[in-house]
């Protein structure tokens, strides 16, 4: 049965639920666009007021989520056979359920003071990360801390797990903190053993083309050429500059990307869209604008992606997989020259491929390479662990950054702006989310190797940049399903195997030691 093909029989109880969630939608979109909003155009003086706006979007949709109505018309579908005898439309009600019980264990009040607090949090994060104060922001971070503990402590902790299971739940269903910590220690163990091998063994390459002086104007002009040739439509979407770089699907024909850039460095700013941009295709994929006999399909789980774990394998497949590659140098070296001036006419797309995939350890996540990037992750995930077992208080946090920090990676850090203050999520309260960027990076290397087997000369058509297969192949396995399969279930279905640490780890070896000549 095709994703949007209409049920042999049709639940007036579900088409009423639809309707609801329909609704609900609506108002989380306008609070989407509040937010981007804040995070890209507002002036200074609108923000006290913004934190308002925030609180009262997010307790109107809580309150519609946890309507009795919605619970009663849950207990009528499932003793329902048009809506339980449907694959689809049944998985649809359970994640439907799965929500509302979830919405349920939180009262309207926190829910309202955890966006509020976090839409002035922000704000408070920006300055200080540009003044790299931390003793600014320690007061908000407690804040987030605190109620972020109360939240897990409204969902309760899993069965032999831990608080901060509740919050992993959200982001990426199912997981605990103790399965992450099994998949990250080994690979953290082989991931450290590949780093020093190359940087103890190896030569890096020459990476001094990469500080080339090039105007953000003509950066942003060539970042919106790479996602059209990704495939990302920018008449139902468009880019702009934040703190942070962020997508959001605002709404059907409605997906916003951002970026930040900086004169030198103009790769920074290329993965950033690029990793923006990976994001938006799935959420321009998901089937949002279609509808079946149940009316329109946006705000139901079937349009809504299947956890931050798979969200984040689309934006890092686009952006190390593809943006890295060899084939993607080969195609868009002419293109960068011709929008920024001939300014690198004096190397070659090797020379690119090349500088852009070292093994350097770096202060900066999001400008970090691939091999040491998960290992930012973990750093963070140890720390959001500490504050919830209250092992760390707040005002901790960069000492401990800055010890584990030069335990890892061997570097000092230097200030606060370049340590812990460098990403905005522990301001909005995402605790637990920080996990799924590196599950996000096991999944994409994973569905990597399957796309190259069944995409004909995959490589050689991103050499010509023909990535448009890529992107439906993606839309076909991935997007087109929204919820209805679990992140585990999905992964099995499109590779045939459970997720495992292998693909990724082949990967890296297998770019990296030519590279660098070991």
């Amino acid at each position: 049965m095709s994703p949007t093909a209409a049920p042999t029989q049709i639940s007036t109880s579900f088409k009423e639920l639809c309707d609801l969630m329909h609704e609900i939608a609506a108002i989380r979109s306008i609070g989407a666009l509040v937010s981007w909003d804040q995070e890209t155009y507002l002036r200074p003086r609108g923000h006290e007021y913004r934190a308002e706006q925030s609180g009262y979007l997010a307790k109107l949709a809580h309150e519609k989520k946890t309507h009795p109505r919605i619970g009663e018309l849950l207990a009528t579908c499932a003793q329902d056979e048009a809506v339980t005898s449907d694959a689809r439309i049944a998985a649809d009600l359970r994640e439907m359920q799965r929500d509302y019980d979830l919405a349920t264990k939180l009262p309207s009040d926190l829910v309202e003071e955890l966006a509020k607090v976090g839409s002035q949090s922000q704000e408070v994060w920006k300055v200080a990360r540009q003044k790299s104060d931390f003793a600014m922001f320690s007061p908000w971070l407690t804040k987030m801390t605190d109620l972020s503990i109360r939240k897990a402590e409204c969902y309760g902790a899993p069965a032999g797990g831990e608080l901060y299971d509740a919050l992993l739940d959200e982001y990426e269903p199912g997981a605990t903190a103790k399965e992450i910590e099994a998949v990250f220690t080994p690979l953290r163990s082989k991931l450290a053993a590949l780093i020093g091998d190359l940087t103890s063994n190896g030569t890096p390459p020459d990476t001094s083309m990469l500080d080339t002086q090039i105007d953000a104007d003509l950066q942003h002009e060539f970042g919106q050429l790479v996602l059209r040739a990704m495939g990302f439509d920018l008449d139902a979407g468009r880019l702009d500059t934040t703190t942070h770089p962020f997508c959001s699907g605002v709404a059907p024909g409605d997906t916003r990307l951002t970026t930040r850039y900086r004169d030198e460095h103009f790769t920074d700013a290329l993965y950033g869209t690029m990793h923006e941009g990976g994001h938006g295709l799935y959420e321009q994929g998901l089937p949002k604008l279609e509808s079946d006999a149940y009316g329109s399909i946006h705000g139901r789980p079937l349009a809504e992606d299947a956890g931050m774990g798979i969200h984040e394998s689309q934006s890092r497949m686009w952006e190390n997989f593809v943006g890295r590659s060899h084939a993607f140098w080969s195609w868009v070296l002419p293109h960068a020259n011709f929008i920024m001036g001939n300014a690198l006419t004096k190397y070659s797309a090797d020379q690119l491929y090349r500088a852009t995939n070292t093994c350097t350890p770096s202060l900066i996540r999001v400008e970090s390479d691939e091999a040491t990037y998960n290992l930012h992750i973990m750093l963070r995930f140890q720390i959001e662990r500490a504050l919830f077992r209250k092992e760390l208080k707040a005002t901790d946090v960069p000492s401990v950054w800055n010890t584990t920090f030069k335990e890892m990676f061997g570097l000092e850090v230097p200030d606060d702006r370049r340590g812990c203050l460098q990403d905005v999520h522990w301001a909005f309260g995402l605790m637990g989310y920080f996990p799924t960027y590196c599950l996000g990076n096991l999944y994409a290397a994973q569905f990597w190797e399957t796309a190259k087997e069944q995409i004909t000369d995959l490589e050689g058509k991103i050499a010509k940049g023909e990535m448009l297969e890529l992107r439906d192949w993606l839309k076909s396995n991935i997007h087109q399903y929204g919820r209805q399969y679990p992140a585990a279930e999905l992964c099995q279905r499109i590779t045939g195997k459970p997720l495992s640490a292998d693909p990724l780890l082949r990967h890296l070896e297998g770019k990296l030691r030519p590279i660098y000549g070991v």
